[in-house]
Parts: C-alpha cells; sequence; structure tokens
C-alpha cells in the first residue's frame, strides 16, 4: 500500500527537495491531515499531540502562501507562548521560507530589544512572536500589523493556561479581517473554542492521533522530604537522560546545585534564567553535556527534545494538565519513557486527584527494595484523556 507524500499533498516541488535533503520524505497525520486545506487558503483548527509536526505542517502552508511585506509591516505572525517555542519554530520554518525569499524574525522577551527592531526595520515577512514583547513594540510603534493576512496560533491551549489570551485577541483584532487562521492545540474546547469562533471563518477540524508514541511507565513513589534528592539523582544515573520538574525557580537553582554534589551534571531553566542562559542549558543538554535539565512549568511546553528517556517530578504538579505537559517530555516519536513523581505525605489529595483526572490508577508506592532504586512500573501505553496533550 502506497502512502501519501508531500507532493500529493500539494506541497511544491522546491520545498519537497528540501523537506527530502533534511530525510523527511513522508508526513506525519497531522500534515497529511491539514496541509491540503492549509494550502487551499482554508482556517484550520488542528489538535495533535506534541511533536507530531505541526510546526511543519503550517510551516509548509505559510512558506507557499506568505508574500513579500515592507519594513516593519509582516504579512505573517506566528503567535506562540514560550522563547523557546518561537526560536525552535523560526528555526524549523526558516529554510522553507528562505527558498521563497522570505524574510522571518523572532519577537520574544527576556533579550534586548535593539536586535528584534533592527530585523523589524530592515523587513521581516514571516514574525515568530511571544504576545507580551509583541505588544510592547506595536506600542513602541515600532511596526504594524495591518499587512498580515496569515495568523497562526501555536499551544492555543498553553497561551491560555498562561493567561495571553487577552493579549492574543487584541493582536488578532489588530490583523487584516480576511486573513487566514490556522490554530493548533492540544484541546479545542472551553476557551480556544471561543477563540476559534471568534478569529476563524467555518474552520475545517482536523484531530489526529499519536501514533508516534511509544510505551511510557508512569509511577507515583512516596517520598519524605530527606529521600527526594537521592532518588532523584539514582534516577537519573540510570537513564540518559532526564528533565526534572520543580515548582518553583528558586527550587530547581538549589536541585540543580545538589545534584552536581552528587556527581551529577544538571542545568537549571526557567523563567528568571537571562535567554542566553537558557540556550546554553538547553544546547547542553541535547548535546549531552548535562544529563539532567531541572526546570519549571515554564519549560513543560518550550522544551522540544528527543529522546528524554525519564520525566520526574521532583515537586507534583498543580494540575492534571501540568501533568500532561511536563510528562509529555518524554516517550516522544516513538522512544519509550518512564515518569516518576515523588510524593511527599501531605500531597497525597492532590495527587491522587491529578490521577483520577486523568483516568490513572489511584496508587502510590513505596520504592522497591533499596530506597533509591529504579522504579519497575507495570507498562502504560501512552493513552492522553480526551482532553490532554499535545504535540509541538
Amino acid at each position: 500500500m502506497s502512502r501519501t507524500t508531500f507532493s500529493d499533498l500539494g506541497v511544491p516541488d522546491d520545498l519537497v527537495s528540501i523537506l527530502s535533503r533534511r530525510g523527511v520524505t513522508a508526513p506525519f497525520p497531522i500534515q497529511a491531515a491539514t496541509l491540503r486545506d492549509a494550502l487551499a487558503g482554508r482556517d484550520i483548527a488542528g489538535k495533535a499531540p506534541t511533536g507530531s509536526g505541526k510546526t511543519l505542517a503550517f510551516g509548509l502552508a505559510l512558506a507557499v502562501r506568505a508574500r513579500r511585506g515592507k519594513p516593519k509591516r509582516p504579512t505573517v505572525l506566528v503567535l506562540v507562548p514560550t522563547r523557546e517555542l518561537a526560536a525552535q519554530v523560526a528555526k524549523e520554518v526558516e529554510p522553507l521560507t528562505a527558498a521563497r525569499k522570505l524574510r522571518v524574525a523572532t519577537v520574544y522577551g527576556g533579550v534586548g530589544y535593539g536586535e528584534q527592531r533592527s530585523a523589524l526595520r530592515r523587513g521581516a515577512d514571516v514574525l515568530v512572536a511571544c504576545p507580551g514583547r509583541l505588544e510592547d513594540l506595536l506600542e513602541q510603534r515600532e511596526l504594524v500589523l495591518d499587512d498580515v493576512s496569515i495568523a497562526v496560533i501555536d499551544e492555543a491551549d498553553r497561551m491560555a493556561d498562561m493567561g495571553f489570551l487577552p493579549a492574543v485577541r487584541r493582536l488578532l483584532d489588530r490583523t487584516r479581517s480576511d486573513r487566514q487562521t490556522l490554530l493548533f492545540s492540544a484541546t479545542l474546547d472551553g476557551d480556544v473554542d471561543v477563540l476559534m469562533k471568534r478569529y476563524q471563518n467555518d474552520p475545517i477540524r482536523h484531530a489526529t492521533k499519536e501514533e508516534h508514541a511509544g510505551e511510557v511507565h508512569h509511577v507515583f513513589w512516596r517520598a519524605r522530604q530527606e529521600q527526594r534528592l537521592n532518588l532523584t539523582a539514582d534516577l537519573i544515573k540510570k537513564h540518559e537522560s532526564a528533565i526534572v520538574f520543580c515548582r518553583t525557580r528558586h527550587g530547581a537553582d538549589r536541585l540543580a546545585k545538589q545534584l552536581k554534589e552528587h556527581s551529577v551534571r544538571a542545568a537549571a531553566i526557567h523563567g528568571s534564567r537571562t535567554q542566553s542562559q537558557r540556550d546554553r542549558a538547553l544546547a547542553d543538554f541535547k548535546n549531552g553535556r548535562v544529563r539532567a535539565l531541572v526546570a519549571t512549568d515554564v519549560a513543560a511546553r518550550g522544551i522540544h527534545v528527543d529522546n528524554v528517556s525519564c520525566v520526574i517530578h521532583f515537586d507534583p504538579p498543580s494540575t492534571d494538565k501540568d501533568y500532561v505537559h511536563r510528562s509529555g517530555r518524554t516517550g516522544r516519536a516513538g522512544a519509550d519513557g518512564t515518569v516518576v513523581s515523588l510524593v511527599a505525605p501531605h500531597q497525597d489529595g492532590e495527587v491522587r486527584a491529578i490521577q483520577k483526572a486523568l483516568r490513572m490508577p489511584t496508587r502510590i508506592e513505596h520504592p522497591s527494595g533499596h530506597p533509591t532504586s529504579s522504579p519497575r512500573p507495570s507498562p502504560q501505553r501512552r493513552r492522553r484523556p480526551q482532553r490532554t496533550r499535545a504535540r509541538g
């Protein structure tokens, strides 16, 4: 049985050649589902898991349909929730847009304004932006959005979780009323549905299953305060790479330092770090210079790294959505993964509430054998509750 190709979906030959040189020859489900409609100019509401290829789905569409703009007047706007995601989206789409002589710029906080202002003044056809910094630059009259004919809202549910939707609405109100709007999200209900109804014109809805997910083991360990560091260090040593989540920035910095004292190379990443510090930590993690990334929830959606073998909830998440977003950093692209939550006795109630919301067994176990032994959970196929996970 022959598989659908990018050419079958209407992608031009020059872009197909670029994909082929990158080793991308067959479309992922979200790309196969959305590309024909997106290339035809239809509004899209896409629901798909994190890492399933959404960026390439809208990147190909905007590379084909975008037009050149004037200085300070982009014609394509891509809104994303985090700095890391903005940088990664730009990196993914730039080879495609460069083939069409379209220029890409990124706008996000945590860095100076100078380079971003210069890029806008030179002329950026495709602007990838976080809402807060973009509104600042608009207020400073560094650009206008009147010429935006294609708007992409990526990780719309995360935008809602982070309180960005009012800013997203204000920004979309400043674009052309006849624009094409492509929206991608883990869920298409609640605030995201309101956004769709207000800003999309008869959108085509596409939802794809997580065909590329691996087996993910979820375990919840009873752990007293004084046990958590040893358990975490041991887990990291038993896995090739791990992302460890803490609730606070101070907690992430402290844990990264303590792990180093336990002979575990670790780096912290959170909102108080400068962009260069965050970029360096992520690069060191990707190339193996550090074994563990210690993160706050700001990184749950912003980090897109394949082959993360373990996620550790050093501090359990506040909500079931946060559990899904954090845990989604492992088991990507067909690889298996392990998720371990360390639960103090006083956290039983909130953790069991998360388990119930995600339709998981309400069980909290003692680490088997040695207190720092690695888990031996029964495998659980990564099966997302209806409103959980997405791929970035």
